[in-house]
């Protein structure tokens, strides 16, 4: 077994209607996950699948056989490890953030992708022809971002008393819509905004100190694979350069960070373990709508709060789903 490679095994399935059973009948259907990031995170992220896959039927050992390939961070690794997956034979491919499914998608146009993407918007960028029916090989799991962007923004003045000028941290293999969204609600509520880009891992703490340069009053971390992986580094360097600051995800405000608000990602994972489970029981990417986030939680730290001299209004620590005291 290679050092990136591991595979979890759920059962045989011969009898299942899936078109590659029928070439292939002696061994249960093969599901690639790509992993943009490390080996050790992909793991836990493996176990949502597969509780997906069992909500939906699969939950006898030796249904299906997941292969996962994690990239460590290095993009560069995406294209051969998307060649490899399909080389081993793979019936359905789940890559993760949309540069991952876009190596996904230059490589394969008939195998089915189940792809979990909270930066892009599906239709606009041609993912999809629509999320009711996404009419090719495509489909997965998808953020609504714009609509999300104004609730961050809102979160931030009520946290943050006299709210001005905001620093914005921008992955660049995501879509801009992210950034076009925040931009059209910080100029809303009369807040400025500076994006800084965040290309790699190693680039944190670097991107951090620029970001402190700027003198801002906050800081928002955009959604992207990077935020995700890494909340943990990228909330001990808000504290590091007291910077009140929100994510998407709640690792980040468990770690230290101010707060999150974001969609409860492991019922998001689960969600494209379970559209995976569809698929190999014979349903078509093109006719299987898109999911959707049906769950948000708000995180704060209220012991961040206190070190950032910041004071947490009642209203809002009673809106949160979970308060780190």
């Amino acid at each position: 077994m290679r050092r990136r490679e591991f595979i979890t095994f759920l059962g045989a399935a011969a009898s299942w209607p899936l078109a590659a059973r029928a070439q292939q009948p002696e061994r249960p259907p093969r599901i690639g996950f790509l992993f943009p990031g490390p080996e050790a995170v992909a793991v836990g992220r493996n176990a949502l699948l597969l509780e997906g896959l069992r909500s939906v039927g699969f939950d006898t050992p030796g249904q299906a056989i997941l292969i996962t390939r994690a990239t460590g961070g290095d993009p560069a690794r995406l294209a051969p490890m998307v060649a490899d997956l399909i080389a081993s034979g793979i019936d359905v491919l789940v890559p993760l953030g949309p540069q991952t499914v876009r190596a996904a998608r230059a490589v394969t146009s008939t195998i089915p992708i189940v792809t979990f993407d909270l930066e892009s918007d599906p239709v606009e960028s041609g993912l999809l022809a629509s999320l009711a029916r996404p009419g090719g090989n495509v489909t997965g799991v998808f953020l609504d971002f714009p609509n999300f962007s104004t609730v961050w923004l809102q979160l931030l003045k009520e946290a943050v008393p006299g709210l001005a000028k905001l620093v914005v941290l921008w992955d660049p293999s995501t879509a801009t819509v992210q950034t076009t969204a925040v931009a059209a609600a910080a100029k809303r509520i009369n807040v400025a905004i500076e994006v800084l880009q965040v290309e790699a891992a190693g680039d944190l703490g670097a991107v951090f100190e620029a970001a402190s340069g700027r003198h801002p009053d906050a800081l928002l971390l955009l959604s992207s694979p990077i935020m995700s992986v890494f909340s943990k580094q990228m909330a001990e360097l808000t504290l590091q350069y007291r910077l009140p600051a929100i994510s998407l995800f709640a690792n980040f405000a468990r770690s230290g960070g101010l707060m999150a608000y974001g969609p409860d990602l492991d019922a998001l994972y689960r969600k494209a373990g379970a559209l995976v489970g569809k698929v190999l029981k014979g349903a078509h990417p093109a006719d299987l709508a898109a999911e959707r986030p049906d769950r948000f939680e708000l995180v704060l730290n209220v012991k961040t709060a206190t070190a950032l001299g910041l004071a947490i209004p009642n209203l809002l620590l009673a809106r949160a789903d979970e308060v780190i005291e």
